[in-house]
């Protein structure tokens, strides 16, 4: 019982209980009989007598207050009064028992007529009505208390909604200003972070996108100039000038996948990673596929997806030995691994790796520029591909050596 909506169940539902328990004793001490009263079969019997008395053995009276008037009693079906108060009747006074068990006081009247007095029936049994009361308060209590303990705590959930809902760039979708006053400042809160957020980003992606574009006329100017250095020294400039212009195409690069979505359509799986198997092999990378392509279908945007690939396999291909992919379904999504037996990478960076411009070793994969990975941004830019599709990237050193690269996408 950690929950919040689990405490509050179980504290209302002691407080019910505890109440009705003080109600019922209560109650039972308001209607309990008054010590020194007549017992009732002596205030019956004194109502009984004064009520004889008042209609004086005449029929008339009799019938004008109510009272049944008929023939004599059978004798097999009347008896003597043994009840207590007994002698405060005529002697004459019978006890008639009816087919349905209810019994009548016969009292003899002028010219043979009878007149049948009906006795006074006990309270019926509380037990039974306060057993069913009880049992409906005992399976009431948590219904009503888990109702209730759902509805002051369900809005607190807009809080969980809220995180699981957190889009690639870190911003939230709108939360609905509404419920509690408590719950309509957090949702407010909410919304006016989300929109901080929102605008931070756009501003670092804008600062990006133009120190790239900025870069470019600077850039072009020394690779000029470069041209009328000497020989030993222009292929040094012209290297260095090649990974300057990679930084800046994958910084802009990397700026118009997360602020643009293309048009998503159908498209298979695994046609699209045996072609880009078959194009990394035209180039000299060697990629082998593991078994059969299953047929998956996935609802995404083809250069989109086709880049984040790209810079996947790419990245298996020239860092690691013996690279290879295989697709597989599972729960709805197409699980795609991309294995190599390269150095790996260290533990303490793994979780670094997707950062822009984070590269475990400099000296590597600088020509890798038309993927951006040369620059740091490989992996960057596949991870805001797959989680803008509703996937998932992973990567993990693998046991033996060499590096696992995992992406899941709904299929659709």
């Amino acid at each position: 019982m950690t929950s919040l909506r689990a405490r509050l169940a179980a504290l209302l539902v002691v407080a019910i209980l505890a109440v009705v328990v003080i109600a019922a004793a209560v109650t039972v001490r308001i209607v309990e009989r008054p010590r020194g009263d007549a017992p009732p079969d002596a205030l019956f019997a004194e109502q009984t007598h004064r009520l004889i008395r008042l209609i004086g053995g005449s029929a008339d009276r009799a019938a004008a207050v109510g009272i049944p008037v008929g023939g004599a009693p059978p004798a097999s079906a009347s008896a003597p009064p043994h009840e207590p108060g007994a002698t405060l009747f005529d002697p004459a006074v019978r006890i008639v028992r009816s087919p349905d068990g209810d019994a009548a006081l016969a009292v003899p009247l002028e010219a043979g007529r009878w007149a049948y007095l009906p006795t006074l029936r006990g309270p019926p049994s509380p037990v039974r009505p306060l057993a069913a009361y009880l049992a409906l308060v005992v399976l009431g209590a948590p219904a009503v208390s888990l109702y209730a303990a759902s509805r002051i705590v369900g809005p607190l959930a807009v809080l969980e909604a809220a995180a699981i809902r957190i889009r690639p760039d870190g911003t939230l979708p709108h939360v609905p200003e509404e419920g509690p006053a408590e719950v309509k400042a957090t949702a407010r809160a909410l919304n006016a972070l989300s929109q901080r957020l929102a605008s931070a980003t756009e501003s670092r992606m804008r600062l990006v996108a133009a120190a790239g574009h900025d870069l470019r006329t600077p850039m072009t100017r020394m690779r000029l100039r470069a041209e009328f250095l000497p020989e030993e020294d222009r292929a040094t400039w012209l290297r260095d000038l090649a990974e300057l212009d990679a930084i800046a195409d994958s910084a802009i690069r990397l700026v118009q996948e997360e602020a643009s979505a293309g048009e998503r359509r159908s498209l298979d799986l695994g046609a699209l990673l045996s072609a880009l198997v078959g194009e990394l092999g035209e180039i000299g990378l060697v990629v082998a596929i593991e078994g059969e392509m299953p047929p998956a279908s996935v609802r995404g945007e083809p250069l989109g997806l086709r880049r984040a690939f790209g810079n996947l396999l790419e990245n298996a291909a020239r860092h690691g030995q013996d690279a290879s992919v295989r697709m597989r379904e599972a729960a709805g999504h197409g699980i795609i691994e991309i294995d190599d037996r390269g150095p790996g990478i260290p533990d303490a960076l793994l979780d670094r790796v997707f950062e822009p411009f984070v590269r475990v070793d400099p000296a590597r994969g600088r020509e890798t520029r038309a993927s951006g990975a040369g620059a740091g941004l490989g992996l960057a830019i596949a991870r805001e591909i797959v989680e803008r599709h509703g996937g998932t990237i992973a990567i993990a050193n693998r046991e033996g050596g060499g590096l696992r690269q995992s992406v899941s996408l709904p299929l659709g």
